[in-house]
């Protein structure tokens, strides 16, 4: 049989998730450590994670919800994750998995894998929370859902169910398609049921913020004062090439002129986007997105993010930007994008050391952090991010008070 590069890409992908050593120094699998970290608390890079903050109001707000539906709980993994034809998005089902360190643990994957995350802000100082998500279907243009096209899939109950189940370390964000019928009528019910959030992914989801489709669910959105966390950029962890055009970061000025406040994930970090104002140009994501970020009309209404801007395919320059524009921060919210920061591959404070955003000191401590505690690594690498003498604050950080805001 030919070996193809699609079989090969496979057959790294399972190699990737084989038994493994716990070497001292792991660079492909994740070694699912304990999350204590009696070793480390001399660690003058984790006691500045801390400086200023009062963990109370500290929320992750981007934390992703995973199994396999093995609990019967309504999880759903895509047909394309599950078929060596597609290697990419196989083998990066087996890389979430394995971050998520499910096969550490007896019991099933779905379980297995909320009751690591817990474990994960436990490890953390009292009264931190993460807020975990929801995600709906994929859906065509009818508003009907269609499974053959979706990434995967976490119902709303399920999200609010494990956040009633641990009300110390979890909050919940619904994720509702606006084509659906009864978008409206969901989103009314997630509010009541104390969502503090709504997710959407446009290009895995086929949702066009920029339709008409969507004022009824904005004006509902504005109205319950309920924010929108909304992808924006290039989208490689829900591979959909021909919806790609649907995170384009100006594609949102419907729901602010809607009055919805909305945050834009990653602060569209990565990727280039169609200029809408100049259209046949392109711009990269982050640029449209600094735009609208510089628009005074929106300033209450408009943040971002920052998940993942730490990840290898970021350019340092958005970092450095992002650090420099301290007329942003009051209006930028830390999110860890969990489970990625338990890719090891995926992030390198030793190139970001290199780039001159954070001590060489803390390499080595930050590493090892992240084998024990990838959400704990997440806040610490952040909080250790700088850029010509500025740094995020505190208040990047201490997220509760935008998700309570009514």
């Amino acid at each position: 049989m030919k070996f193809s590069r699609r079989r090969f890409l496979a057959a790294v992908a399972l190699l990737a998730v084989l038994p493994v050593c716990r070497a001292r120094k792991p660079f492909l699998v994740n070694p699912c450590r304990d999350p204590v970290l009696d070793g480390l608390m001399e660690s003058p890079w984790l006691a500045r994670a801390w400086e200023g903050l009062d963990p109370a109001r500290v929320w992750d707000c981007h934390v992703h919800l995973a199994g396999t539906g093995d609990s019967g709980n309504g999880l759903a993994v895509g047909p394309r994750l599950l078929s060596l034809w597609h290697p990419v998005l196989y083998s990066q089902r087996l890389f979430y998995l394995n971050a998520g360190c499910v096969s550490s643990m007896p019991g099933t994957v779905d379980e297995n894998y909320v009751r690591r995350l817990a474990m994960l802000v436990q490890g953390m100082p009292a009264g931190v929370k993460a807020l975990i998500f929801a995600f709906d279907w994929c859906h065509d243009d009818e508003g009907q859902p269609a499974a053959d096209k979706s990434t995967f899939r976490v119902p709303d109950e399920y999200a609010r169910r494990m956040a009633a189940e641990r009300p110390d370390v979890f909050e919940w964000a619904a994720s509702i398609h606006p084509y659906r019928p009864d978008a409206v009528d969901r989103l009314e019910a997630a509010a009541a049921q104390g969502a503090k959030a709504v997710k959407w992914l446009p290009a895995a989801q086929n949702i066009d913020p920029a339709s008409k489709r969507c004022d009824a669910f904005f004006a509902a959105l504005a109205r319950l004062r309920l924010p929108l966390i909304s992808h924006c950029g290039a989208e490689k962890a829900a591979q959909s090439a021909s919806m790609e055009h649907l995170g384009n970061p100006l594609k949102l000025r419907r729901a602010l002129d809607a009055g919805a406040r909305v945050v834009v994930a990653h602060c569209a970090s990565v990727g280039q986007d169609e200029d809408l104002d100049a259209p046949g140009k392109g711009r990269t994501s982050f640029e449209l997105f600094a735009r609208l970020m510089d628009r005074p009309e929106w300033k209450e209404q408009l943040f971002g993010d920052i998940s993942a801007i730490v990840l290898r395919n970021r350019k340092p320059e958005v970092i450095r930007t992002l650090l420099a524009r301290d007329d942003w921060h009051g209006r930028l919210l830390n999110g860890s994008d969990y489970p990625l920061p338990g890719i090891l591959p995926l992030i390198s404070p030793a190139a970001l050391a290199a780039d001159g955003l954070l001590p060489k000191e803390a390499v080595a401590d930050l590493e090892t952090l992240r084998e024990h505690n990838p959400l704990y690594f997440d806040l610490a690498l952040k909080r250790n991010l700088s850029w010509q003498g500025k740094s995020f604050p505190a208040k990047v950080f201490e997220t509760r008070s935008f998700f309570e805001t009514l």
